[in-house]
């Protein structure tokens, strides 16, 4: 836990509002977790806010999954690149991801494409900074192995797009993209790791 304090932080938060979450009736909770959604709607007046407070919250109300997924992924990415670098690329991924599949839906929007409806819509969570992780640790991978993980991550999160096509299976692909942008961050922080010599290691 002390070699990624950010992940551990992060996923005490996400506890804590998940609990409350969980005390509010389904109205409030509704209005309020709106109130912190990165919709165009609050997109335009309160931009800040809510691109940091949409990121402490998860959708669907289920903790457990997510503690999971932190410790998988996030916890050794921040270990290998480091609290501030592993904090950057969870920053590019959830705003940038944010903004442009925002961006995209406005467009639909405007040329009558999505229902304006959909400028308020509820959309909250972390799932957008986990995909720019998963996609970055390509890069903490040996070769050839890491070209099976990467193949892995585009289907993954290619397929839901080109068969669901929804505003936010394109945030989740922009993320990919923006994590594996992330490159120049992995400099210097050691060599990629060999799963068969990591393997081979905890065998003893």
């Amino acid at each position: 836990m002390c070699s990624a304090p950010g992940t551990y932080v992060w996923l005490g938060i996400l506890f804590v509002t998940t609990v409350a979450v969980h005390q509010m009736s389904p109205e409030f909770e509704e209005q309020f977790l709106r109130q912190r959604s990165t919709n165009i709607h609050e997109l335009s007046n309160n931009p800040v806010r809510v691109l940091i407070g949409s990121a402490m919250w998860i959708d669907g109300g289920r903790w457990a999954p997510y503690a999971v997924l932190y410790a998988v992924f996030h916890a050794p990415a921040e270990r290998w690149l480091g609290t501030a670098r592993w904090l950057l690329v969870c920053l590019a991924a959830h705003v940038l991801a944010s903004l442009i599949s925002e961006g995209a839906l406005l467009l639909a929007v405007r040329h009558g494409v999505a229902p304006h409806s959909a400028v308020n819509t509820l959309d909250i969570g972390v799932s957008y900074a986990l995909a720019g992780v998963i996609a970055v640790l390509t890069y903490r991978i040996a070769s050839p192995w890491r070209y099976p993980y990467l193949a892995v991550v585009l289907v993954g999160y290619g397929v839901p797009l080109a068969i669901g096509r929804t505003f936010t299976d394109l945030g989740h692909f922009i993320s990919v993209l923006i994590g594996l942008a992330c490159y120049p961050l992995v400099r210097g922080r050691g060599k990629a790791r060999n799963p068969k010599e990591t393997v081979a290691a905890l065998r003893g």
